[in-house]
């Protein structure tokens, strides 16, 4: 068998996997925290950061486009001077932690992203948003590690291999919106030069 066919295999296979009721739990939360108004943070090292910045970006816009009530979502990696300044005065393994301790209110919601479940950097920003009364949702890879045990939802992409995890993470993220968009939007439009893109 060839590569391309085993790393799409993998990636199938792991994709069946994956337990829905944990995605529908991550759903609501979001549906939750769109209703509520409360404050979603997510964060993750490398690829696991990209997606934590993409999945802000698509409910800053695409979710929210048009709505009143929009999702009040925060990449905490998308700051790279703040990251360096903590990481080169306190420890890397603070960075998120302390980006919580300005932002973070009871009931938000904090998502961190690690493919082993082990970064230090999010296993300290997710204890912290447990001791903090936030709601938790770890996505997690491999044997699911520290997160998957500090987390009320937990998306686990049971497999060992960085690359399909990082592709289920965005995944799960793409899932959660259509969900809003299907919930809360009454047309399909992403603004008209969208529209005329795509058409």
């Amino acid at each position: 068998m060839d590569l391309t066919q085993q790393y799409l295999d993998s990636l199938k296979n792991t994709l069946d996997q994956l337990e829905h009721a944990q995605i529908n739990a991550m759903i609501e939360l979001f549906a939750y925290a769109q209703q509520e108004q409360k404050q979603i943070f997510t964060f993750g090292n490398g690829g696991s950061g990209a997606t934590a910045s993409h999945a802000a970006g698509d409910f800053i816009k695409g979710a929210s486009f048009g709505l009143e009530k929009r999702f009040r979502m925060i990449c905490l990696n998308d700051n790279l001077p703040s990251m360096m300044a903590i990481a080169n005065d306190t420890d890397w393994s603070q960075i998120f932690i302390e980006a919580l301790k300005n932002y973070l209110n009871p009931g938000d919601v904090v998502i961190g992203i690690s493919g082993s479940g082990n970064s230090e950097n999010v296993v300290n920003a997710m204890q912290f948003a447990r001791e903090n009364q936030a709601k938790t949702i770890a996505m997690c890879g491999f044997k699911g590690g520290k997160i998957a045990t500090l987390a009320d939802v937990v998306i686990h992409a049971k497999v060992n291999d960085m690359e399909v995890v990082e592709d289920v993470h965005m995944a799960v993220f793409n899932v959660v919106k259509k969900h809003m968009m299907s919930r809360l939007h009454s047309n399909s439009s992403m603004g008209s030069t969208y529209d005329a893109r795509i058409r």
